[in-house]
């Protein structure tokens, strides 16, 4: 376990995460030693390019999510197109092609209610601009489960649905600017 207990980071995004994403990532330095897992939702009908995007302009390996491996530390995971993306027990990530859910696969809530279980307290959530519910539920989950809940600010988002349900469902979570996430996960590994 980190100093301060954090041994993971969920983040979800929907509409405008591209844009919110290249602001929280790339400042990232190489030593971070967390594994941050993403759900991003992307059409089933078209390829995933946020790896290639992501590879090119983070410090940190940029990879994929592979079905049953190992959660490494100092990875940024990015779900498959059309595949729900899970933590198990063991820590090692699973893939689902179950139903969608919010009309989404991969689902953010799947993502953050499995690592929920998977990490209890060690786990940081986030839910980024989008322009649904996903997310809400499984924020919920986190933070029920001891872990530290974030939404970004929806007055900043650029589709701001996604964070205010997370909120209205969620009301305990911190409310931040991506500046201020971007902070945030840069003093994680040093609480």
């Amino acid at each position: 376990m980190t100093a301060g207990g954090i041994e993971a980071v969920a983040i979800g995004a929907s509409a405008g995460a591209v844009q919110a994403l290249l602001h929280v990532l790339p400042p990232l330095p190489r030593d971070f030693a967390l594994p941050i897992l993403i759900v991003v939702h992307v059409p089933p009908d078209r390829g995933n390019a946020l790896v290639t995007l992501f590879q090119d302009r983070c410090r940190l390996p940029v990879k994929e999510a592979d079905d049953k491996e190992p959660v490494a530390g100092g990875t940024i995971y990015f779900a498959p197109s059309d595949y729900h993306l899970l933590v198990e027990a063991g820590r090692t990530v699973a893939l689902s092609w179950d139903e969608p859910v919010n009309h989404s696969r991969p689902a953010i809530d799947v993502l953050f209610e499995s690592a929920a279980d998977a990490y209890g307290p060690a786990l940081a959530a986030i839910v980024l601009t989008g322009a649904n519910q996903d997310g809400a539920a499984g924020l919920r989950a986190v933070a029920e489960a001891g872990g530290i809940a974030i939404v970004q600010d929806p007055a900043t988002a650029e589709m701001p649905a996604m964070p205010a349900a997370a909120l209205a469902t969620c009301p305990a979570a911190r409310t931040m600017t991506l500046d201020a996430i971007s902070s945030y996960l840069l003093e994680l590994p040093a609480r």
